[in-house]
């Protein structure tokens, strides 16, 4: 093997990347992985964890190369998360890469967790080189919902907007159906199912609820597997026997967050009587939920790993602000409104610098039959100032 062929890994860590983002969502509580197997700078082998107790990237690469008859012996393995040295569900990985006779390890980032890390040290001690920290920021950002899961206090928070090019997300009239185009709603519905299926749910506000009627369901033709849970932020809960769709259907599916007043009222009773749960929220001042508490709510008493924010740009913004979006999916329709009384995408801050508007970092650009996606998730500290020219 010759991988001077190949100096820069990079190009090979981004496909490890995509083959992990095939199963988002699925795997959890694991994180999400991706490993090719390289040689004379050519990738001849691949695979990616698929859910929870099943072959974990290394293996599925190496078992991808066994079935194309590919001798791993002095072969180039990339994998994006350090192997694992911990026998769980599944054997150490580090033992099955020593067995396979490879070479080389290129890693995108260590393993945050304690009881599997230790898989480069293991990996060194037997002679394997071992190459770490390629692409190592999107290699992190793969594992902030695994993080976000390990401890345990709240689900990881997924906000998605659509909006027009010039940052509109309605007409003066509230008219917004459809911004974005259809194949970008399919991707929509892709991420409730992939959510439903691991007990996740869809957050939005009472306005929301009261004036879409919406059913939040993943909507694929086809799909089979649960629903995410419907859960409604309001501090103004609707009677039990009102016209809502998510109160005909789906009841049981149906979660309303609202404050300790509202959550003990006769309204309450009688929509639990129904099926449908309704939680004590307090107040976080100026009219805002107690977010921790709320996000708290929902990961320890409903077990909820993760949440997809669709409840617009107000209870978007409150979620930025307080510091709970670890990703922002924002669609972006080729259409100009120019109009300044069109509703706009955020408002209700009064920031007076730019240092004060709420900073995020650009991790992925996308096209989608003509809409843009953008992925953005929270700058960190040092990347919030400005250059000046």
């Amino acid at each position: 093997m010759n991988d001077t062929l190949c100096p820069d890994y990079a190009p090979f860590m981004q496909r490890a990347i995509a083959l992990a983002e095939q199963a988002r969502w699925q795997t959890w509580p694991n994180p999400a992985v991706g490993a090719v197997l390289l040689r004379d700078g050519q990738i001849v082998a691949q695979g990616w964890h698929r859910a929870a107790g099943q072959d974990h990237a290394e293996v599925a690469c190496l078992k991808d190369a066994a079935q194309k008859n590919i001798d791993p012996r002095g072969c180039t393995l990339v994998v994006t998360l350090e192997p694992c040295n911990h026998h769980g569900k599944t054997p150490p990985c580090t033992e099955a890469v020593l067995a396979a006779g490879i070479d080389r390890v290129v890693i995108g980032c260590a393993d945050p967790n304690p009881t599997a890390a230790g898989g480069m040290e293991r990996l060194r001690q037997a002679g394997i080189e071992v190459i770490s920290g390629v692409c190592e920021q999107d290699c992190r950002d793969l594992l902030a919902d695994f993080q976000i899961l390990q401890e345990g206090r709240r689900p990881y928070v997924i906000l998605k907007l659509a909006s027009t090019l010039d940052g509109r997300i309605a007409t003066r009239t509230g008219h917004s159906q459809w911004i974005s185009n259809a194949a970008s709603r399919r991707l929509v519905w892709d991420m409730r199912a992939r959510l439903g299926a691991q007990g996740g749910g869809i957050l939005i506000g009472g306005g929301t609820f009261r004036a879409d009627d919406p059913s939040l369901t993943a909507r694929q033709e086809g799909y089979n597997g649960p629903h995410p849970l419907a859960c409604i932020v309001t501090s103004r809960l609707p009677q039990a026997d009102a016209d809502f769709r998510l109160l005909r259907e789906r009841p049981d599916q149906t979660v309303f967050l609202a404050s300790p007043a509202a959550a003990a009222s006769t309204t309450a009773h009688a929509l639990r009587q129904k099926g449908v749960r309704v939680l004590a929220v307090g107040s976080g001042g100026r009219g805002k939920p107690d977010f921790p508490e709320m996000l708290a709510a929902l990961r320890q008493e409903l077990g909820c790993p993760g949440i997809l924010c669709e409840g617009g740009g107000q209870l978007g913004l409150s979620l930025l602000d307080a510091g709970f979006v670890d990703e922002l999916h924002l669609h972006l329709a080729p259409i100009i409104l120019g109009d300044e009384d069109a509703l706009p995408l955020f408002r209700g801050r009064t920031p007076l610098q730019l240092e004060e508007g709420l900073h995020m970092r650009l991790t992925r650009m996308s096209q989608c039959e003509g809409d843009i996606h953008l992925l953005l998730r929270p700058a960190a500290p040092s990347q919030t100032g400005r250059q000046e020219n």
